[in-house]
């Protein structure tokens, strides 16, 4: 049911984009090339080795993700239609079945112009261990703590193409509230978010009308982008709700901000340097916050066809702990990213987190190796150590997981 309600939630962009596909959507007309279907089918796995906190938590957890694709393409490729829609069944926690359309977008293009309208992610940054700049969409908490899942965003984008770079526009109505697991779920915060209490600096709360602008350009070795956005904010704030002293709840709260942001990737030979940089103002305050590093990738490694990549990052935010409690406001990242180059593209990235005060390790491994044509294995893993109580992965900290992912994909 929770999953039906999430997808009805997206009607009115669905009514939108509707509008607009009535101006060049072909119904069976001339010229329209047959639409094809591709996508994957998940089932994952998750094993937890230590207790958890509460006695309503498990120690594994089964669910299965659907993810279809649906693409066509018309007018002699001017014209196109996306369409991905996403469920996950969750064996134990309410909160994490849910379904969303992550795209439903028209794609007009031009001789120097793109315009796309509908339901999309758009993705900004450069960076490996933190997406700093990426504010277009929200994050699907209830899918991966490391916020690289995100929710379909409504949304008006047009794209002014020209050789002295890329300007996009967007207009973003109908807020996404980020999900967060149910009391039932693990890596959840000690005490749970209530979602269907939140609150908004806007006065018209979803309905406020967001709205950002980037530049990007390519120039040699450099890739840059400068961006500003004005409109809520992504990240709530989580306020406790203590009127049930006997069940507290966290209310997440959605205010108003203007962030710009500049994100720059230069390559150098076998270098990646990365800088994700932003200034923001919310609630009458502003501060600074960047994140940055490299990437050196060793090429066929003892003479064989395997390239191993070794990074290092600096996460900083400005305002220390007197900000709201964040993971992120004076870390080193460290990993490193192996790549088989075979004809099963195994690939693997491991990296570590710490906080340079507390001493604080968020540990992380992923990988990935496709069997035969149709089917590929993931593993992840995460695990945290010397957790501080104020800290805001506390709750996670006996939330260490092995996470196996068998999907085939059509």
């Amino acid at each position: 049911m929770r999953a039906i309600l999430s997808l009805a939630s997206n009607c009115r962009a669905a009514e939108l984009l509707l509008a607009c596909l009535l101006l060049g959507l072909p119904t069976g007309s001339a010229g329209a090339e047959t639409g094809r279907w591709s996508g994957y089918v998940a089932t994952e796995l998750r094993l937890f080795p230590q207790k958890p906190l509460a006695s309503n938590q498990h120690d594994e957890n089964l669910s299965l993700a659907v993810e279809p694709e649906y693409y066509q393409e018309w007018d002699g490729g001017r014209q196109s239609l996306t369409f991905v829609p996403f469920l996950r069944l969750d064996q134990l926690d309410d909160e994490r079945t849910h379904g969303d359309i992550r795209e439903l977008t028209w794609l007009r293009v031009g001789q120097s112009w793109e315009l796309r309208v509908g339901v999309r992610k758009v993705f900004w940054g450069v960076t490996e261990f933190l997406h700093l700049v990426d504010v277009i969409n929200q994050t699907d908490f209830v899918e991966n703590i490391d916020t690289e899942e995100k929710l379909g965003q409504p949304m008006l984008n047009v794209a002014i193409i020209r050789d002295w770079g890329t300007l996009d526009f967007f207009l973003l109505p109908l807020f996404r509230e980020r999900t967060f697991p149910g009391t039932d779920g693990r890596l959840r915060f000690l005490i749970p978010v209530d979602t269907d209490r939140a609150r908004y600096e806007s006065g018209v709360g979803r309905r406020h009308l967001d709205w950002a602008v980037r530049w990007f350009q390519s120039l040699g070795d450099w890739d840059i982008g400068v961006a500003h956005f004005s409109g809520t904010s992504r990240e709530p704030r989580l306020i406790p709700d203590l009127r049930n002293p006997l069940e507290p709840v966290l209310v997440p709260v959605y205010d108003l901000m203007d962030q710009t942001s500049l994100d720059v990737q230069a390559t150098k030979g076998n270098w990646l340097w990365k800088l994700e940089l932003l200034t923001r103002r919310v609630l009458g305050e502003r501060f600074t916050a960047l994140t940055g590093g490299f990437e050196y990738t060793f090429v066929g490694i003892f003479g064989t066809a395997v390239d191993l990549g070794v990074l290092g990052e600096y996460l900083y935010d400005n305002r220390g702990d007197e900000a709201p409690p964040i993971p992120f406001e004076d870390d080193l990242a460290f990993g490193c990213r192996v790549v088989f180059n075979d004809v099963q593209s195994t690939e693997l990235l491991f990296g570590v987190l710490l906080d340079r005060h507390s001493q604080a390790q968020f540990w992380n491994l992923e990988a990935s190796r496709r069997l035969g044509s149709s089917w590929k294995l993931s593993v992840e893993g995460r695990a945290f150590e010397r957790v501080a109580p104020k800290d805001l992965f506390f709750g996670f900290r006996r939330d260490d997981y092995i996470q196996a992912e068998l999907a085939w994909y059509f």
